[in-house]
């Protein structure tokens, strides 16, 4: 889990394009993939615990905020909750990305940014909608693959280990 973290830490600090309002990257991926391969706590704490840590090695323009943290966790325990466990398709997927896209990202963010920023919803929705289209077919496509090829190696090699370490 400690590696997703980091990698959600180095993809979004430096693998990302922040403007004001909105962020593009590659940050969901490792968040996805510890939801997928260990579950929904364990992807939203992923999620959570690697905002909590980004935000305090590496602050992006705005001061921590409890509420942000909130949403990486319930996006991780979604991601988890949807995909760990079950068979790989673009529809399950989609339906996931678009569930976070909708209630997360474009809702439950916006409001934690109207908040921190002191603007209106409707001010800040619009650049987050042109974001999130343009991130919506990249966030599917790279699940997908990453999810194929490596959730098997990761399933195979490092459960596996872990599972007989356990014992």
């Amino acid at each position: 889990m400690g590696l997703f973290v980091a990698l959600e830490i180095v993809f979004t600090r430096f693998l990302s394009y922040q403007g004001a309002n909105v962020r593009i990257g590659l940050g969901f991926l490792p968040v996805a993939l510890a939801a997928i391969t260990f579950g929904p706590i364990y992807g939203g704490l992923t999620g959570a615990l690697a905002d909590v840590i980004r935000m305090a090695l590496f602050p992006m323009g705005t001061a921590y905020f409890p509420g942000l943290t909130i949403s990486a966790f319930l996006s991780g325990a979604i991601y988890g909750i949807l995909l760990h466990n079950k068979p790989k398709s673009y529809l399950r997927i989609t339906i996931t990305v678009l569930i976070i896209t909708l209630f997360i990202d474009l809702g439950l963010n916006t409001f934690w940014l109207t908040i921190l920023l002191k603007k209106t919803f409707f001010v800040l929705v619009i650049d987050r909608i042109i974001s999130n289209t343009i991130m919506f077919p990249i966030r599917i496509i790279m699940i997908y693959l990453s999810w194929k090829y490596l959730g098997d190696f990761i399933e195979s090699n490092i459960l596996k280990k872990t599972v007989s370490a356990t014992k």
